[in-house]
């Protein structure tokens, strides 16, 4: 009878390591199941995002050339379409400082009297108009021995301003040290 028993608690030890081992499977299987739908998922999301990259541009070349284009050959800058919206084409100006030529720009900037639009920091804020300021607190620490740290910049709306004042008044800008374009931008007003 004894032997008997030890079978039965054998068996009863079996079965839990089984059934153990059957809820570790269970366990893993429904891990992988998540790690496939995640998977299908983050391949869908990359999908819509390629695919809205691509609405964006359609929408961008209809926009800037298509619609001018059609409006211009009708000697028209703007037309009211017959559900009450209207149609509009306007410039859009770009300009930001190439990376790489960062001190050529500040330094067109400052020599065509435009510095006014750098900000500079030393230890304190300068804000626009205070360029000159900041120069002047710059050479009068190094006259004095200190070695200053100076962080410029030039707020991106700001200099996008400027290039479309200078492009609307003729002047122009240095391509070397910004990267510029205007383009036609159609603006369709809802009613």
């Amino acid at each position: 009878m004894k032997k008997e028993n030890e079978m039965t608690t054998l068996t009863l030890d079996d079965l839990e390591n089984d059934q153990q081992e059957i809820i570790e499977k269970s366990d893993i299987n429904t891990l992988a199941k998540y790690c496939q739908e995640l998977k299908s998922y983050e391949d869908e999301i990359a999908d819509l995002e390629d695919k809205i990259k691509h609405k964006k541009d359609q929408a961008d070349k209809i926009s800037s050339e298509i619609i001018p284009n059609l409006l211009a050959e009708q000697g028209l800058s703007s037309l009211k379409l017959a559900d009450g919206s209207g149609v509009e084409v306007r410039k859009a100006y770009s300009c930001t400082v190439k990376k790489d030529n960062i001190e050529s720009a500040y330094k067109w900037l400052r020599e065509n009297g435009l510095g006014d639009i750098i900000k500079n920091e030393v230890a304190v804020t300068f804000g626009k108009g205070e360029d000159n300021k900041a120069q002047e607190l710059l050479d009068l620490a190094v006259s004095n021995g200190y070695e200053p740290q100076q962080k410029s910049k030039v707020e991106p709306m700001t200099l996008k301003a400027l290039y479309r004042e200078r492009v609307e008044a003729g002047l122009d800008m240095p391509s070397d040290s910004f990267h510029l374009f205007v383009k036609d931008q159609t603006k369709i007003s809802r009613k």
